[in-house]
């Protein structure tokens, strides 16, 4: 099967483990890399032994069939339309817009001209979360009844070198933290119908604490605590909480509920971890992951997904229409929260495919 060209805009610090992880698909060809800041650009290019380019060169370049859209979360909507615009499918960061209005646009552009639009995480296609979708589906827990998922630290400011836009419109936990634990449930159960939520920031700036910016005040324009509770489609209701103010906690990240038993999955900020399985009568059993994708990291399995489908003519996994959905959600807590009622979530993704266990890693089909 013929490579699909890829140009990468945005040279940051999430680049890098994306250029790593291409090296294990064959069906990705990096064309060229491309940043507002073309020192950024050409240092990770002379990294990885790769072309460095100007964003408009990269839009024109015809070798290049998938824009990936690695730009800070503001920027995400305004890179993919230009890329749409160049007749590039578009494989984004997430979150895929900072708010549902601009995301449709980039959606409604995207069906317009027949192109195809991703956006990560594509963590749930990991071999943990791929084996507790696996265990749900064929009814292990019985008919999921609720469950829990909780991210909860003190904040980036104290590891992140230039954390100041995880407080700027488009970021806070639920944005940056969120589309993670969302997708992840959205996988496993199907998609949200309702949010009820709760917002709360803490702090009006906070001081970074890491280099090289230490001592530095950054303001904070969004929640830096948000909570509460997803109602899903499958009727299923799901407690959350998202925070950046919380010293230290003992939840762990996802746990469900059925009928049956209880299922925990591990943090779907990684694509592996132990899943484990309970009865009312029967203690926490590891249940073994099955497939690939489970241990390392794998940051560009769902744009590898589309390039396959590409090719191959059947839909993508961590598709436009996921995000969109996953961004709704998100956006909800906080539309709740001001409300102060529960918010109805009009759009309804089909769950992704999941990934045959008997795949080996660069493979999806």
């Amino acid at each position: 099967m013929k490579p699909v060209g890829i140009g990468v805009i945005g040279c940051g610090n999430i680049s890098a483990a994306y250029l790593t992880a291409a090296r294990k698909f064959p069906i990705l060809n990096l064309v060229a890399l491309a940043d507002a800041n073309t020192a950024a650009a050409e240092a990770r290019a002379a990294e990885f032994g790769l072309p460095a380019s100007s964003v408009d060169a990269l839009l024109a370049d015809p070798a290049v069939e998938i824009v990936l859209n690695l730009t800070v979360p503001k920027a995400h909507v305004d890179v993919g339309l230009k890329a749409i615009a160049a007749g590039k499918h578009v494989h984004s960061e997430k979150p895929l817009g900072v708010t549902v209005a601009e995301a449709r646009r980039l959606v409604e552009a995207a069906a317009a001209k027949g192109l195809r639009l991703g956006s990560a995480p594509d963590t749930f296609l990991g071999g943990a979360h791929q084996t507790a979708r696996r265990a749900i589906d064929e009814g292990l827990i019985g008919r999921p009844i609720g469950g829990a998922a909780f991210f909860m630290c003190p904040g980036h400011e104290r590891w992140h070198p230039n954390p100041g836009f995880y407080y700027l419109a488009g970021g806070g936990p639920m944005l940056d933290m969120g589309p993670y634990y969302v997708t992840d449930l959205v996988n496993l159960l199907g998609p949200v119908a309702s949010v009820s939520g709760v917002a709360t920031r803490t702090r009006s700036e906070r001081i970074v604490t890491s280099q090289p910016l230490a001592g530095t005040r950054v303001p904070v324009e969004v929640a830096t605590h948000v909570t509460g509770t997803l109602m899903f489609g499958s009727g299923a209701a799901v407690s959350m909480t998202m925070s950046f103010d919380v010293s230290r906690h003992r939840h762990g990240p996802i746990e469900l509920y059925g009928e049956v038993g209880s299922l925990i999955v591990p943090d779907p900020n990684h694509f592996g971890g132990k899943v484990e399985f309970a009865t009312a009568s029967e203690d926490w059993l590891e249940i073994p992951t099955q497939g690939p994708y489970a241990e390392g990291n794998y940051r560009i399995v769902g744009l590898a997904d589309m390039a396959q489908a590409i090719r191959s003519g059947r839909p993508h996994r961590a598709s436009g229409e996921l995000a969109f959905h996953v961004l709704e959600v998100m956006e909800a807590f906080q539309t709740s929260s001001e409300a102060g009622k529960s918010v109805a979530i009009s759009s309804r993704p089909q769950r992704p495919a999941p990934l045959p266990s008997s795949l080996r890693v660069g493979e999806l089909d």
